[in-house]
């Protein structure tokens, strides 16, 4: 039998941060102090796209997407973006792109954590945008996943295929 192993992996689930979406849009039309300043959330191709006639208007609608994320369990980790920047017509635009994978940087900057911290014994290899860890023992594996939990790595991971 193979040796216990597991994926480390970071995923966004796009129908709950579509839904997050449809939220926010619902509620920044109803909202009185959005009346007036063109404020809009929309999705961009892979980005979602916030649009407003001011810089303050457009954090406050980010604001309001974010905690609609949290409601809906997406980690704000996976959430990239600068600073609002000005667009055409003297309003202001903010891109934000969903993170989807484990950047190679990230993949070694974890593998690099498991070796050094991690229980003797157990190794982690880089497969595309995600990582196997796999060990002799089950108890390993799983002080690695809290050890994992525990740090920060600018992502935000998820263990699957656990065997």
């Amino acid at each position: 039998m193979a040796d216990p192993s597991f994926d480390v992996v970071s995923k966004v689930d796009r129908q709950e941060v579509d839904n997050a979406l449809n939220q926010a849009a619902k509620e920044i039309g109803q909202r009185y102090d959005f009346k007036g300043t063109g404020a809009a959330i929309t999705w961009s191709g892979e980005t979602v796209e916030i649009r407003a006639n001011a810089d303050d208007r457009v954090r406050a609608v980010l604001d309001v997407f974010q905690e609609k994320l949290i409601r809906r369990g997406v980690s704000l980790k996976a959430l990239d973006h600068e600073d609002p920047e000005p667009a055409a017509g003297g309003t202001s635009r903010l891109v934000i792109r969903i993170q989807q994978g484990i950047a190679d940087e990230q993949a070694k900057a974890i593998a690099k954590r498991i070796r050094t911290d991690g229980p003797k014994g157990v190794q982690a290899q880089i497969q595309g945008d995600q990582l196997r860890v796999s060990g002799k023992k089950r108890d390993d594996l799983q002080a690695v996943i809290a050890m994992l939990r525990e740090a920060d790595f600018g992502v935000p991971l998820q263990f699957v295929n656990y065997r």
